[in-house]
């Protein structure tokens, strides 16, 4: 039997409903468990983190809005994940973690062998859990890191935080997908992260709603669509005092640069066909064989 999933909102758990939880972990018949904004005992809390240390299907943990209430919770979470070892996606937005909360978490979060995606949105952070979050985003070829990072809604990180960030996304091969809306960054900032964007090689979308930015920022960002080689493929600049305009161009230029990627896509695959296929004399022919599993193999044979 797959793996399947459990996901319950705004719901009071019984012990019950835990015991049930619990079992499911053990007996590794969950992927995917979210306890999105529910109410449940510490105790009870201590009884998942122990289910979530002992299961090997589990990929998404979800335990969005305030589930990780206290730095007891924190302490629990973080001895849970240090054992697990499947654990793909991790979703803690609008826990109240602070630094010191996420000081106790990174150790289990640096060593797990799965990790690749994080939220850490409205967690209440600083520029201390960002110094952290950096060691989760190892420079090119180090180690393996963080392919998705969210930190929407972390008012207390200063200009010197999204700084130490931005050289630590320039220098990361691996992150992809990075959300930093409904943060006061400005146009100071979003400069700093637009050079970030033109030097690494893999982030394709970056999440900028809300970041309070203009059409100096958007300027910027345009320049480096335009100018340079990059990999982003959308940028989200909603709710920010730029132009309808200037958005809409830097929409265009992302666009076309998907078009070409499918173009090249396609003559890469061209070439690889072709080099399969010899040049064949009037002894020979191509033979398409096909097996059974839906693959298919070009032979050459002699007729």
């Amino acid at each position: 039997m797959l793996p399947g999933s459990i996901q319950i909102s705004g719901e009071t758990l019984s012990s019950a409903e835990i015991r049930d939880i619990c079992e499911s972990l053990r007996e590794n018949s969950i992927k995917l468990l979210s306890l999105r904004g529910c109410q449940l005992s510490d105790r009870d809390f201590g009884r998942i983190c122990r289910g979530v240390a002992e299961s090997h299907s589990l990929a998404q943990l979800n335990l969005n809005l305030g589930i990780v209430s206290n730095i007891n919770r924190v302490k629990q979470l973080a001895e849970a994940l240090k054992t697990n070892r499947s654990v793909q996606s991790l979703f803690l937005h609008g826990s109240p973690l602070t630094d010191a909360g996420l000081a106790l978490l990174n150790p289990a979060l640096s060593i797990h062998p799965s990790l690749v995606a994080l939220d850490l949105g409205d967690c209440m952070l600083g520029d201390e859990g960002i110094n952290l979050i950096c060691g989760l985003l190892p420079p090119d070829g180090a180690k393996s890191g963080l392919k998705e990072l969210t930190l929407s809604a972390n008012p207390g990180i200063t200009a010197k935080g999204w700084g130490r960030l931005a050289i630590a996304v320039a220098h990361s091969s691996q992150v992809r997908v990075l959300n930093l809306d409904y943060n006061p960054l400005g146009d100071q900032i979003a400069g700093m992260l637009a050079v970030s964007v033109a030097s690494s090689r893999t982030l394709e979308v970056l999440d900028l709603e809300g970041t309070g930015l203009t059409n100096q920022s958007a300027l910027i960002l345009l320049d480096m669509v335009e100018n340079y080689p990059t990999a982003l493929r959308t940028l989200i600049l909603a709710e920010n005092n730029i132009s309808p305009e200037l958005q809409q161009q830097i929409s265009d230029l992302l666009s076309e640069g998907e078009e070409d990627d499918e173009t090249e896509t396609r003559e890469v695959m061209a070439r690889e066909k072709n080099n399969w296929i010899c040049h064949s004399n009037s002894s020979s022919q191509m033979v398409l064989v096909t097996s059974g599993l839906g693959e298919s193999l070009l032979a050459e044979t002699e007729m």
